[in-house]
């Protein structure tokens, strides 16, 4: 009998062992992703797939590429870029470190791209990472996919016509994020500070913060005009209006959250007081749902 049941044991085990490797492949599983490019002006576009957001500058100088999403997208993200431009990927530069922006740093490396990122960007992409909201372990990433260009505060480039200027904001989603604003073209690229119709995802664990994803929130709006084109991190095209409402957002339920905090509420307690909900029917349908961005905003503050 003591057999039979640890047997039957061994067995579940082996299926969840099964179930869970399944899980995996399946997250992996990159074949019907489609690469959707919209276009912003005559030389800068916007590419959607899985992942992060990518913005691309086109022209005479080569094509300057912001992000690059997961590894096996490379290819297909080279074929969208070859159909609005017949030049080389000559820069990618990452707004951060996470694995669904700079996923594709290695093979676009190799194929000779040259990568630029906060220096923080490179430090963590040197070392074994880990996200705490997603319980999941990151690895040192290889050294042909890293920053061989870092900087600290700012840096521009001077490509296709347009002056880019790439501006640090201090721990905000990450320690290492960037903005790109294309100052002739009028467009910003906010990286994962911006969340477009959703609650924003922020990685405390690399000392992210809801006061510098605020502080980064008003630098953008403080660049933006009317018609400025906004690329967010993540879901549609924005613009100054839009992205007004969602920095009220943050700006209202961390007000909340914090003064909760401070009188003592529980993580259970503060969920329960629903501080989100006066802004759940336009943010709260994404991948974090409102208990979600409590419990990041409660993490955050807490500290």
């Amino acid at each position: 009998m003591k057999k039979l049941n640890i047997c039957i044991i061994l067995f579940y085990s082996l299926l969840v062992t099964i179930s869970g490797n399944l899980s995996l492949i399946a997250e992996e599983d990159y074949s019907d992703v489609q690469i959707k490019t919209i276009k912003l002006t005559d030389s800068i576009y916007m590419l959607m797939g899985k992942g992060g957001n990518i913005g691309v500058c086109v022209g005479d100088d080569g094509v300057f590429l912001i992000d690059d999403q997961f590894a096996p997208l490379t290819d297909k993200i080279i074929s969208s870029v070859k159909k609005i431009s017949d030049k080389d990927i000559r820069f990618v530069i990452n707004t951060h470190w996470h694995f669904d922006h700079v996923g594709g740093n290695e093979n676009l490396g190799n194929n000779g791209a040259v990568i630029i990122a906060h220096e923080n960007v490179r430090t963590r992409m040197s070392t074994d990472q880990f996200v705490k909201f997603f319980n999941k372990k990151v690895p040192a990433s290889p050294k042909i996919a890293l920053p061989v260009i870092t900087f600290k505060e700012q840096i521009k480039f001077y490509l296709n016509g347009d002056e880019i200027e790439t501006l640090h904001v201090s721990n905000a989603h990450t320690d290492g994020d960037a903005i790109i604003y294309f100052k002739n073209s009028n467009v910003i690229h906010t990286g994962d500070t911006y969340f477009s119709g959703m609650y924003p995802f922020i990685d405390v664990t690399s000392n992210g913060s809801i006061n510098g994803v605020i502080l980064a929130a008003n630098k953008i709006l403080s660049l933006a005009d009317d018609k400025t084109k906004i690329i967010p991190g993540h879901g549609p095209l924005s613009n100054k209006a839009k992205f007004q409402k969602y920095t009220e957002m943050l700006t209202s339920i961390r007000d909340e959250v914090s003064k909760q905090v401070k009188d003592g509420k529980t993580l259970e307690q503060i969920q329960k007081s629903k501080p989100t909900k006066n802004f759940d029917a336009d943010f709260g349908n994404g991948f974090i749902n409102p208990d979600a961005f409590v419990q990041i905003l409660y993490s955050d503050l807490s500290r």
